[in-house]
């Protein structure tokens, strides 16, 4: 599952390519994501693992958006 969620972090943003995702990586710190990417990473995760966000979730980590995906 992290994998995949890995790859839509580096389809947002390419150079986080260079950079060990974990559950602990921060999304605005450490990825760079800004609201814009960040709404489209939303869009591209209810695309890839079948889920539908119906209210903001403010997700700090990698390991915050894992949670959501296994609820």
């Amino acid at each position: 599952m992290i994998d995949k969620l890995k790859e839509i972090l580096i389809r947002m943003m390419p150079e986080s390519e260079k950079m060990e995702i974990t559950e602990k990586t921060r999304l605005r710190e450490d990825i760079g994501l800004d609201s814009l990417a960040t709404m489209m990473m939303a869009m591209e995760i209810e695309d890839a693992f079948d889920v539908k966000f119906t209210e903001f979730k403010p997700f700090k980590t990698v390991g915050d958006v894992l949670d959501y995906i296994k609820e």
